[in-house]
């Protein structure tokens, strides 16, 4: 994966604010809420597609086994800002795709990315034994392990169902291709889980295949949809997966330096499961022979770990400004993602596209 730094050093969100996007200090001055401000804008642009799209995912949940929708129905009441559909539907319409009052291809397939993202959060949280998910009990919290894996294997299968239906070879070779790499992605992040030895590459890699990937084939499938030219697809593909490498990143950032009550899920988790990522890497990178002896104590024999530790490993990486390092290598990929869009038609969507790379860095903050 190619990260491109031939990338503007500034930009402005449409919702107000003019971004540095050169140095941390930007997010210092950006009021809090505009990330989220930024998708709501987006969701209310293609607010017809998304309707039309949880009707479909509501339908697709159902079976004849009452654990299936019961499971599937505490997951709806979750919510989500179901961001991967919105970049299909999106990327289609901006490659040119206009839908008939009969056209629903960009409606399943939005609908078959979000079930294959749904299935790995169920599988990631049964591995990581998470207790929260978007501010709620995740779903192995409440109806257990067992159920949690054979409703994302449902979920899967159902995916595959869809597409079937769909007969879209393309579209297929993108997300039969995107879900080996999904997986590929967890087995890789457990691998280098409590090895301090993990380069910046060897995560950068670990964050594409579980994440960033699926936002790169989102956005591609739009534009197969769309029947655009080859130049446009990989275009997209290339804002997908940028974009999708800045939110993780951030994801990252915030296990040490958010809020849990806005983050949704329960902080500090990474460093609890041993797992190695950006701010660890650099605060274990610029530690003095002391500080490394915590890191390797805690990250790497984790099961040694005090309730005191995490509040050490949180001062450690404030000394050594590990979050701010880390933010501006999300930034460096939200300037990608926005270079990625300027072969596509100037426009309120690309706009308001551009608005999810710049503010995605500033979420919770």
């Amino acid at each position: 994966m190619k990260v491109s730094q031939a990338v503007p050093a500034s930009g402005e969100c449409r919702l107000g604010v003019a971004v540095d996007l050169t140095g941390h200090e930007a997010a210092a001055r950006r009021p809090a809420g505009n990330a989220e401000a930024a998708l709501s804008a987006l969701a209310d642009y293609l607010a017809d597609d998304m309707l039309a799209c949880n009707n479909e995912i509501i339908a697709r949940m159902q079976s004849d086994v009452p654990l299936i929708p019961q499971l599937a129905a505490h997951l709806v009441a979750a919510g989500g800002k179901r961001l991967r559909p919105l970049l299909v539907f999106a990327s289609a319409r901006l490659a040119g795709y206009v839908p008939g009052p009969e056209a629903m291809r960009h409606v399943r397939v939005a609908a078959c990315v979000e079930f294959i993202h749904t299935a790995t959060l169920l599988h990631d949280d049964v591995v990581d034994n998470s207790q929260l998910r978007r501010g709620r009990e995740s779903a192995n919290a409440v109806f257990g392990n067992k159920a949690s894996v054979l409703v994302g294997d449902f979920l899967f299968a159902r995916s595959f169902q869809i597409l079937t239906a769909d007969g879209s070879l393309p579209v297929m070779a993108i997300l039969s291709s995107t879900s080996a790499t999904l997986a590929e992605g967890e087995v890789l992040q457990m691998t280098t889980q409590n090895d301090l030895g993990t380069t910046v590459e060897q995560y950068q890699e670990v964050i594409y295949g579980k994440t960033a990937a699926l936002f790169a084939a989102a956005c591609e499938c739009g534009a197969v949809i769309a029947e655009a030219s080859e130049e446009i697809r990989a275009a997209l593909r290339a804002y997908g997966a940028a974009l999708g490498m800045a939110f993780q990143i951030v994801d990252d950032a915030l296990d040490y330096a958010a809020d849990q009550a806005e983050l949704g899920k329960t902080v500090g988790d990474d460093f609890r499961e041993g797992k190695v990522t950006l701010p660890v890497i650099l605060a274990y990178a610029a530690g003095t022979p002391e500080e490394q002896i915590f890191w390797k104590r805690t990250i790497e024999d984790n099961e040694t770990q005090t309730e005191e530790d995490m509040a050490q490993a949180l001062s450690l990486i404030a000394r050594t400004d590990a979050i701010a390092a880390t933010l501006r290598k999300a930034e460096d990929f939200s300037r990608e993602a926005c270079e990625a869009l300027k072969v596509l038609p100037h426009g309120e969507l690309r706009s308001l596209l551009e608005d999810v790379a710049i503010c995605a860095v500033y979420r919770h903050r």
